[in-house]
């Protein structure tokens, strides 16, 4: 009876034993669990915060490249202006108007410019104006001036046109006679070459006949031939015969008749 009693008592402390690990293991699980999943949240948070900083920090990178290829331009775009503002301070200089922020010197600079550009204006206006009086005679000397030499009496009326064009006038009308040639030695005053056509200053008063041939000279080359076909009494037209030159017979070319 002792000896039954006794395996009971031991029995009763065995399972009483093993109840109490399996509460203490379970009490230890538990306690894992809760200190795991605690971590694994801090893990999480701190992986976030790592992702938010890493953003943050390429956001600061791409501001800081920003701003200073901001500043490279600034200082750029700076030191043009700098030149620039130089340069205007150098022109202004040269032109006199640097007088330290004193309006008055200024007006009356200005006022100086206006006048002197007025009497330059007045100046250019007379000088215009005997320019053409000087042209308009040199054409009447050359008209009334007895020369052999026709190439140089087109020379200067071409200059005399080139100068009215340059001064933006017109050639006026220049009253004076044609001079009258020889024979031997007349000139070409007209070309008409839709009907190859000449008009000479020699007519009927120089001896000019119907059907006289006129050789056609520019300085020393024979140019062409031409023949009369209608005479005036100081002038005669003739048509184009012959050129011996791929040259066009021109105003001023001379002529000589051809007694062949």
């Amino acid at each position: 009876m002792r000896i039954k009693a006794g395996l009971a008592v031991v029995v009763r402390l065995f399972l009483i034993m093993t109840g109490l690990s399996t509460t203490l293991f379970a009490a230890d699980t538990g306690d894992l669990d809760i200190e795991y999943s605690e971590a694994k949240m801090t893990l999480d948070a701190v992986t976030q915060e790592n992702v938010a900083l890493r953003k943050q920090l390429a956001d600061s990178r791409q501001s800081i490249k920003t701003l200073t290829d901001s500043l490279a331009i600034s200082n750029s775009e700076a030191e043009v202006f700098r030149r620039e503002c130089g340069a205007l301070k150098l022109r202004m200089e040269a032109l006199g108007l640097d007088a330290g922020g004193d309006r008055s010197k200024l007006e009356e600079r200005l006022l100086k410019a206006v006048s002197d550009m007025r009497v330059v204006e007045e100046e250019k206006a007379k000088l215009k104006e005997q320019v053409v009086a000087l042209t308009e005679a040199i054409l009447r000397f050359v008209k009334t001036a007895v020369t052999t030499d026709a190439d140089a009496r087109m020379a200067v009326e071409q200059q005399v046109r080139a100068a009215n064009e340059l001064l933006g006038v017109k050639m006026r009308a220049v009253e004076a006679p044609e001079p009258a040639g020889t024979l031997m030695d007349g000139r070409v005053i007209s070309v008409k070459e839709e009907f190859a056509l000449v008009v000479a200053n020699l007519g009927a008063n120089q001896g000019v006949r119907l059907g006289m041939p006129f050789q056609v000279w520019r300085g020393e080359d024979r140019i062409g031939l031409v023949r009369v076909v209608d005479v005036r009494e100081k002038i005669a037209g003739a048509v184009i015969q012959d050129l011996v030159s791929k040259e066009k017979i021109q105003v001023g070319d001379r002529l000589k008749v051809d007694a062949r």
